[in-house]
């Protein structure tokens, strides 16, 4: 360590930076006052230069202590920032993905709209088809019970008209005499059966 020291001489007095003064003597100045006087001066200046060396560490310290709480900063910025590029990605993807499932899901809907509106259309036409059907049954069936009552009531008449062509007139009378008879015989019969009622034993 050099220490420079500036002696002045003037009106025989020894003057040295810092104003500190030196007496003279015979053959110069004290030589004990001027080692003293930089024995203390070294002393100052190692204490100073302490006190220096310890605010360098204390700032080296804060130094260290504020760059490792930038570096921490740095990468949780610079995490926070690959997390937000990733959600954002990832929102992006969904939503061209919700996009892309709206879409199907609309073309799914429209073409599932025209397939039913075929499949009513056509059971609308088996409808009408089986309207048409059953009129048309419904107008033979009509027909076929005329035709039958028809050829009933013809079926009927030949009967009767074959009857008294091969049935003789005389048995058809005796056929009205019994029935007369018969006719009688039940009235009588009831006549009586009315008096035993109103009669008893």
């Amino acid at each position: 360590m050099k220490v420079f020291i500036i002696i002045i001489y003037y009106k025989e007095v020894f003057v040295v930076a810092g104003e500190k003064k030196f007496g003279s003597s015979m053959f110069g100045f004290k030589r004990a006052d001027v080692n003293a006087y930089i024995e203390r001066i070294i002393r100052e200046f190692d204490h100073r230069l302490r006190e220096k060396d310890e605010e360098i560490a204390t700032f080296k310290l804060r130094f260290n202590e504020l760059q490792a709480k930038y570096d921490q900063l740095s990468q949780n910025a610079e995490y926070l920032i690959k997390e937000k590029e990733k959600i954002a990605g990832v929102l992006l993807q969904a939503q061209e993905k919700a996009e892309t499932m709206m879409v199907e899901a609309q073309d799914k809907a429209l073409k599932e709209k025209v397939r039913l509106d075929h499949t009513l259309e056509t059971e609308r036409e088996k409808i009408v088809d089986i309207k048409r059907d059953l009129k048309s049954l419904k107008s033979h069936i009509s027909e076929i019970l005329t035709k039958f009552e028809s050829e009933l009531n013809s079926a009927i008449s030949n009967v009767y008209d074959y009857e008294e062509l091969y049935v003789p007139d005389s048995l058809n009378r005796d056929n009205d005499d019994n029935d007369s008879l018969s006719s009688s015989d039940s009235t009588n019969q009831e006549s009586k059966d009315n008096n035993d009622m109103e009669n008893p034993a």
